[in-house]
């Protein structure tokens, strides 16, 4: 059929629905009901979108014509033939009938519906490669890199240098997860493209050295030329610098300073004392001197965040940072008498991370993919403050705010002749992180610099309640789309017999997330794995190589969305079919972890790592495990990886800290299972209260039912099966004014699924099961 044909059909299923809906009595409400249904969601879209700015954004520049959207039905090509009963699988995922047109939209004001927001690629806070990437429609064909001449040239320039080891991180000079395409200096020299791992590069060897989220994907992608080194956990090197001892007796080892952290610097000088070799700083960086058609960074203007997301001014929170400061006792040799001279006290701070530069001035940009960040170094003193920013990203309305604040803005690459010439005034130290640069502290001099933990971190880490409730309404509008995405891929499969790939899933939840108010853009890549791709915690799909997704394994969905009130991160596993025993259990094992951790009561001084044992008890029990963090930070339309508190780390929970709750489990080639949502840490009030009010909780965000299929009934507490039943009853209570008189399909789903029992049908006489859903 044509795209014309379906769009038609489309337009008089939909009116015959709408006739159906104003009559008397709709899906089965009488007119007065339906009357207050409607109110009732009018009141919720209103509470949703309440604080959501209709300001205007500066529009995403893409670098060529957009791709045109296909109105053709969705996989019509993969549906499954009644005639021959062979099933047809395609790669040319063709978009479901009705499917909304992403050309290229006015980014002005905006209707404040749930669903009638319709942000166009422009808005994504994603790299052009990386958008098209993830909504071209031509297929990404994977080609292994040749990399022979490339290391043939790296290494006449080592030897130009008197290197003998030189090594590629995989940071930028900002030390950020994810990094600029013009930062991926790893990924152009092995062709390895995950977030974590370095290169080693020898007159005679080259390795990667990454640890076991990546170990499948790096041998895929890169060619002979390079050996993978397993590290982490559980392998013979804890991780890169384990490694590198092994190789580099008397050694000359090069990197670039700006990409290692300064702590690290210190810790593998001190390694190299017992080792005779020597840790060398070319200049250059070799890389960026092999790699002739490097891309230029982006010049993408940076915008403001109002303080109806923010909940405080960017003035309030400079003031705070220079008031921590001053605060500071002089940094003086312990043994000296002296009063502290005028050069041992700290008169400025100098930060360095993206996200917490955004966090501090209220800003944001697109610089980094998946992350509303922008290049940028930030020095604040107790006199002045300068911004390091391009004067291309700099607007008519950025330029008075900075102003306002009294923040002078200096190019880019001005921040190291303001380093050395000392150029902030004054005698006195200045406060840098022990992650930031190793060059900052080189030009710097040991003389003139502290080694501090920033402050910010903490400001970023209890969010205010300006920035809680964006999270909350964020999470709401993602959960919608959640449902509308499970609702529609069950449907797909199930009832209309197409086979959907793993790829095509996850454009279809983008899709989904597109439509609903604020939204910005994915806040990583989307994980969308079936069977053994789903026992690989970070899959991601490309449209060529994507697997379809079967209903005889579970399928894995880690996916969120940037909305300009928070940054979301959920995941959800199902199963389309019947599970088996062993993936029951599983399940089981891992909700139950799911459920200790969100039911957990803590005192004050209680870290994430204390906790991290109640997600994994339920799975220890019977010799399962994971080798993955059970949580981790998260901001509020920043990173999506946020601080160091997490369920990893030794750091106390605090009210008002954000974190993630995913446990999992995997078999290696078969299947995978996690369950994630967002909390919050609250305060709450027990019973005897022993040692006053210190005591601590959750607050969950996350509104998408959890599937009861795979769930085994009698492995459950009674405390455990209330949990599941009430956790799906508030979804659908928080989601059916959003989805009961927009989206029959996905509302009908949400409450079949919120109400149905726990476990699957037993069989009945003769063998034969029915799942009535």
């Amino acid at each position: 059929m044509t795209g014309t044909t379906n769009k038609e059909k489309e337009k008089e299923k939909e009116k015959a629905v709408k006739e159906k809906s104003g009559s008397k009595w709709g899906y089965g409400f009488g007119l007065g009901k339906k009357k207050e249904a409607e109110a009732e969601a009018a009141a919720a879209e209103r509470n949703l979108t309440r604080g959501l700015s209709q300001r205007t954004l500066p529009v995403y520049q893409a670098t060529s014509q957009p791709p045109t959207r296909h109105n053709s039905q969705s996989t019509q090509s993969s549906k499954r033939t009644q005639e021959s009963g062979r099933t047809h699988r395609t790669h040319d995922s063709n978009r479901s009938k009705g499917s909304r047109s992403a050309g290229r939209a006015p980014y002005g004001p905006q209707p404040h519906g749930l669903t009638g927001y319709r942000a166009s690629q422009d808005t994504l806070v994603q790299s052009d490669s990386i958008y098209r990437r993830k909504a071209d429609d031509v297929a990404s064909i994977h080609e292994v890199l040749d990399s022979t001449q490339r290391l043939e040239d790296l290494r006449k320039l080592m030897v130009k240098e008197r290197v003998d080891i030189y090594i590629v991180p995989s940071a930028d000079a900002h030390m950020s997860e994810y990094v600029a395409a013009s930062d991926q200096r790893r990924q152009f020299m092995t062709g390895f493209s995950g977030s974590s791992g370095e290169a080693i590069v020898t007159e005679s060897a080259a390795y990667l050295v990454t640890d076991s989220r990546y170990f499948m994907q790096a041998q895929e992608q890169m060619d002979n030329n390079w050996k993978l080194v397993r590290a982490g956990q559980g392998y013979d090197y804890s991780d890169w610098v384990a490694f590198l001892m092994t190789i580099c007796k008397s050694k000359r080892i090069g990197i670039d300073g700006r990409m290692l952290p300064y702590e690290k610097a210190v810790h593998i000088t001190n390694l190299l004392n017992d080792q005779d070799a020597k840790m060398v700083y070319p200049i250059q960086n070799l890389v960026d001197l092999v790699w002739k058609d490097k891309p230029s960074r982006s010049k993408d203007p940076v915008f403001l965040q109002p303080r109806e997301y923010t909940g405080e001014e960017a003035s309030s929170k400079l003031a705070k940072v220079r008031a921590w400061v001053e605060a500071q006792r002089p940094d003086k040799p312990s043994y000296a008498r002296a009063e502290p001279k005028p050069q041992h006290y700290q008169i400025g701070i100098l930060i360095t991370a993206l996200d917490q530069i955004a966090y501090l001035l209220n800003l944001r940009g697109s610089d980094i993919p998946f992350n509303p960040l922008f290049h940028a170094y930030l020095f604040i003193g107790l006199k002045a403050t300068y911004l390091f920013l391009e004067g291309s990203k700099v607007n008519e309305e950025v330029a008075p705010y900075l102003a306002s604040l009294g923040v002078e803005r200096r190019d880019y690459s001005d921040i190291w002749k303001f380093l050395r010439k000392r150029e902030w005034g004054g005698e006195g130290k200045i406060i840098m992180s022990p992650s930031a640069s190793y060059t900052i502290a080189l030009v710097l001099s040991s003389y003139r610099t502290t080694i501090m933990k920033s402050p910010v971190l903490d400001m970023m880490a209890v969010k205010n309640d300006v920035e809680l409730e964006g999270l909350r309404r964020a999470y709401l509008r993602d959960g919608v789309a959640f449902v509308q995405f499970l609702a529609w891929l069950e449907d797909k499969i199930l009832n209309k017999g197409y086979d959907i790939s793993e790829w095509e899933a996850s454009q279809r939840l983008l899709e989904f997330r597109k439509k609903q108010h604020g939204f910005m853009g994915l806040a990583y890549a989307t994980i969308s794995g079936s069977g053994p791709n789903g026992a690989l915690p970070h899959y991601s799909p490309r449209k060529s190589e994507a697997r379809m997704i079967d209903r005889n394994t579970p399928y894995v969905n880690d996916s969120g969305g940037q909305y300009r009130d928070g940054t979301c991160d959920t995941t959800r596993t199902i199963h389309l079919g019947r599970p088996d025993a062993e993936m029951c259990e599983a399940y089981t094992r891992v909700l139950q972890g799911h459920i200790a951790i969100d039911t957990a009561v803590f005192p004050e001084g209680t870290s994430g790592k204390s906790l991290d044992v109640l997600a994994r008890n339920a799975l220890w029990k019977e010799g399962m495990n994971y080798g993955h963090g059970s949580g981790h930070g998260f901001g509020s339309f920043l990173t999506v990886h946020e601080g160091a508190y997490s369920f990893s780390h030794e750091v106390p929970l605090k009210p008002n800290f954000t974190l993630t709750n995913e446990p999992g489990y995997y078999v290696a080639g078969k299947w995978g299972i996690r369950i994630e949502s967002a909390l919050v840490v609250r305060r709450v009030r027990t019973k005897h209260e022993f040692n006053g009010p210190i005591w601590l909780s959750f607050e969950r965000l996350t509104c998408v039912p959890i599937q009861l299929k795979m769930v085994n009934r009698d492995m459950l507490t009674s405390t455990e099966k209330q949990w599941l039943i009430n956790h799906n009853k508030e979804c659908f209570r928080k989601l059916r004014p959003f989805l009961q008189n927009t989206d029959k399909r996905a509302f009908d789903w949400l409450k079949r699924e919120t109400n149905r029992e726990i476990g699957i049908a037993a069989p009945g006489p003769g063998g034969i099961t029915i799942d009535w859903g």
